[in-house]
């Protein structure tokens, strides 16, 4: 069968690739420019900017003040503005407070600090369940709490999207921001994770 490779996809990447192949097939768009666009929004604009931010907050102190006063005008200082991240908020976990992010709504998401937004971010369970049972969510994606944490969850809207700045890891006193970027993962500056830990 021509197409059996097909049948492995989730019923969301099958309706995609339909979509991709009739719009094609019709002259409305070009394979070569959509995948220029995932390219640029998987390795060129994503996860990497908001590690920036997250490590340069991390070893400066005036920029982190300036962050958590007005990220929006922060994070255009560095570059990183455009789809979906015009207007934004970073939230600091601590170690009394953790932060996760959800858009109960629809999937509003910082495509310019953390690039294309991962599957389960959109899905319906994750929109629901996480304002209502946020721990037992987090525990589910392997970040277990302390007892005493806060947790706080921040919904996105159309007009503001948000970051979490996680707390810096311990043992990297005097490392680079370059270097702390690499420890900065997607999943840290959504709340549903922690920055890698440094070997």
């Amino acid at each position: 069968m021509p197409h059996d490779h097909d049948n492995h996809l989730d019923p969301m990447e099958a309706r995609v690739r339909a979509l991709e192949t009739i719009l094609t097939r019709k002259g409305l768009i070009e394979t070569a420019a959509v995948d220029a666009i995932i390219e640029t929004y998987a390795e060129k604009v994503g996860p990497q900017n908001g590690a920036a931010v997250v490590a340069r907050a991390w070893t400066d102190p005036a920029f982190a003040d300036w962050l958590e006063r007005d990220a929006t005008a922060a994070v255009a200082s560095m570059g990183f503005t455009g789809r979906q991240g015009e207007h934004v908020r970073a939230v600091f976990n601590a170690p009394d407070l953790h932060h996760v992010i959800v858009c109960t709504l629809c999937s509003c998401y910082p495509w310019s600090l953390l690039g294309l937004p991962p599957v389960w971010y959109k899905s319906p369970a994750y929109r629901s369940r996480v304002v209502i049972e946020p721990r037992a969510v987090l525990a589910e994606f392997g970040l277990d709490l302390p007892e005493g944490t806060k947790l706080r969850v921040w919904d996105s809207t159309a007009e503001l999207r948000y970051l979490v700045v996680p707390m810096r890891p311990e043992g990297t006193e005097g490392w680079s921001a370059e270097a702390l970027a690499e420890l900065v993962t997607r999943e840290s500056m959504i709340g549903t994770g922690l920055p890698r830990v440094p070997a």
